[in-house]
């Protein structure tokens, strides 16, 4: 399953610069994953400050 970045999300970042596969971009209000680029890694969630991507 591909990551999801939930509503805890802090806008800071963190994940996007993290994410080998560039599958994080900057949303509406919070950062989104592209589910088809998403190679689930897990680099966005030991990254986030506030541990907001997880697995969907």
């Amino acid at each position: 399953m591909a990551y999801v970045i939930g509503d805890a999300c802090i806008s800071c970042g963190a994940c996007a610069a993290d994410c080998p596969v560039e599958a994080i971009a900057e949303g509406d209000g919070k950062y989104e994953i592209d589910a088809e680029k998403c190679i689930e890694c897990g680099a966005c969630a030991g990254t986030c400050p506030v541990g907001a991507p997880t697995q969907a």
